[in-house]
């Protein structure tokens, strides 16, 4: 078996074995395994630099490999990339651009999230040879979990067959204000019960599938009036409001053991006046850590969005979302942005405005996710066309049944 990982220390070999980050090892199970923390031992034999990189997924331009992408995977060690329609040119060439991220990772035993918003509807990033998947509102129409536990698998098999590992959906946002430029027919419904009971259906389809769920956009994106993309929205919701309401499915989740949580770009003045929700203690460290008692991975949502970049230095936005118990800064659209971030956070340790024991609990979390799946840089196998019908045909099955229906 042919390694390409170079052991940092000793301790980390226990991680390599259990990770498989062995270049040409598949998953042994397209189950995630039964958490394991990495142990501080292992985080310890990491350098400043490389733990700071797990921090990160970043984005890039484009439908190859550039030499600045090269870069942040072999030089700043980032944890995970994202890809957005853009970077996708069909199922071989989607299959071949994730292989040769995977390849660039040569060396690093912790192998990379590879990441993109596969909802169905219209947030679907992979290619036009799998059969389109409707919304989650078509979805929640129906009210069935056993359907969007079904739609959360075969999203899986579609990402599985083109190299992902980690899925930004469910969306687990309700519908509550029709007037809602971003979210609308993402949501399964204006029902916090719907929203709770078909999205952790998904999400376990998701996962039982191998794939890695982000749930989104904590504390609640469903009533906002600004798309986030271009502008802060606002909303003056107390925590009260918000656990009667938008907090249900994400208390939910983080019951059912949800693997990653995504924070919402929100200002909510009478909860935190001074930061949006993705940049804020209270909300993220005293809310969701403390209140509803998560531990799992929790990210922002894009730094690059008009919500942060109208209001805030990219930088320092980074900085202050790790501050506030975040464990990775989504960072899209290129190298530069995300150098910015990568030295922000280094200098914020050096400075001492974030210890690096606080570094070393996202570490913890981060590794402990990808120890759970088995992730690994192996090469994936291109999908022949027996293998994408063999999908199709299960979602025509599926959607078959979703319109039978009552």
């Amino acid at each position: 078996m042919k390694q390409n990982c170079r052991i940092w220390t000793g301790a980390l070999v226990a991680f390599l074995l259990l990770a498989g980050c062995a270049r040409g090892t598949a998953p042994a199970s397209p189950e995630p395994s039964p958490s394991e923390s990495p142990g501080a031992a292992r985080i310890a034999g990491m350098s400043l630099d490389q733990k700071i990189g797990q921090l990160i997924i970043a984005g890039f331009e484009g439908k190859k490999l550039d030499d600045e992408t090269k870069r942040m995977i072999r030089e700043d060690r980032i944890g995970g990339v994202i890809l957005y329609a853009d970077n996708v040119s069909g199922v071989h060439g989607t299959v071949r651009l994730v292989n040769q991220l995977k390849a660039a990772n040569a060396g690093n035993p912790v192998p990379l999230f590879i990441s993109t918003d596969q909802e169905g509807g219209r947030v679907s990033r992979l290619p036009d040879a799998f059969a389109a998947m409707p919304s989650s509102r078509a979805v929640g129409r129906k009210g069935d979990p056993k359907l969007a536990r079904q739609m959360g698998s075969l999203l899986a098999r579609e990402l599985r067959a083109t190299g992902f590992n980690m899925n930004f959906a469910p969306v687990l946002d309700i519908d509550s204000n029709p007037d809602n430029p971003v979210i609308g027919d993402r949501s399964f419904g204006r029902s916090a019960k719907i929203v709770a009971e078909l999205g952790l259906a998904e999400m376990d389809g998701i996962s039982k599938g191998g794939v890695i769920s982000v749930v989104k956009h904590f504390p609640g994106h469903g009533d906002t009036s600004v798309d986030s993309h271009l502008d802060l929205p606002v909303l003056r919701k107390s925590s009260e409001q918000l656990a009667a309401l938008e907090w249900i499915p994400f208390q939910a989740a983080v019951k059912a053991g949800a693997d990653a949580v995504m924070v919402a770009h929100i200002l909510f003045p009478r909860i935190d006046p001074n930061a949006p929700a993705s940049l804020s203690d209270i909300i993220v460290g005293k809310q969701l850590r403390g209140k509803m008692n998560y531990d799992g991975v929790v990210m922002t949502d894009d730094l690059t969005m008009g919500a942060i970049t109208k209001q805030y230095g990219l930088a320092e936005a980074a900085v202050a979302a790790i501050d506030a118990g975040s464990d990775i800064v989504l960072v899209a659209h290129g190298y530069d942005n995300e150098r910015q971030v990568f030295e922000a956070l280094r200098s914020a340790v050096r400075n001492g405005r974030l210890t690096e024991a606080r570094i070393d609990e996202s570490v913890r979390r981060i590794l402990t996710l990808k120890n759970k799946y088995r992730l690994t840089d192996a090469e994936i196998p291109l999908p022949n066309a027996a293998e994408i019908a063999a999908i199709n045909k299960s979602i025509e099955k599926w959607l078959s049944a979703l319109d039978a229906k009552a």
